[in-house]
């Protein structure tokens, strides 16, 4: 039984510098993306909880629970658009004759929806940009771990070997 074994790659100073600035790069990045995502969460967060809103007790699920995140504000939109629908009979704010009494908080009881979504939507993007930044972190910590070591100066020359 045979071994063979695949000569390393040499890379010039120069392309071990980049080699490493791209894993430097990574990582720093990573940072900037967990930091971003949790503090846009935690500001849509605190907002929501400025808010005093509470899950209405005949809600799906997290029935009582005051709406502070993305599950919570899932919930109050989806019992929000339950009432819209059944004061209504059924009919959308664009349903509803014009002239309707109702139709003024059937369009409410949207734009508390939309607002509830929107909020559902910023949780979405805060998590998946810490996501990415934790990968980017990881591709960052392998880049410099399987680089070359950095080329170092000869002390005669003052040049990298």
């Amino acid at each position: 039984m045979s071994t063979a074994t695949v000569p390393a790659t040499a890379l010039s100073a120069t392309k071990t510098k980049v080699v490493k600035l791209i894993g430097w790069a990574g990582i720093l990045g990573a940072i900037v993306m967990i930091v971003g995502g949790g503090v846009v969460w935690g500001v849509v967060s605190s907002q929501l909880a400025a808010e005093n809103i509470t899950v209405s007790e005949d809600a799906e699920f997290l029935a009582g629970a005051p709406v502070v995140g993305p599950f919570s504000a899932y919930a109050q939109a989806t019992i929000i658009n339950h009432h819209a629908l059944a004061m209504a009979d059924n009919k959308t704010y664009a349903e509803l004759e014009q002239d309707d009494p109702l139709r003024a908080t059937v369009m409410n009881a949207s734009f508390l929806r939309t607002s509830l979504f929107t909020s559902v939507v910023s949780f979405g993007v805060s998590a998946f940009a810490m996501g990415m930044g934790l990968l980017s972190g990881l591709f960052g910590w392998a880049i410099l771990t399987l680089a070359p070591a950095w080329p170092k100066k000869t002390v005669a020359t003052g040049v990298r070997a």
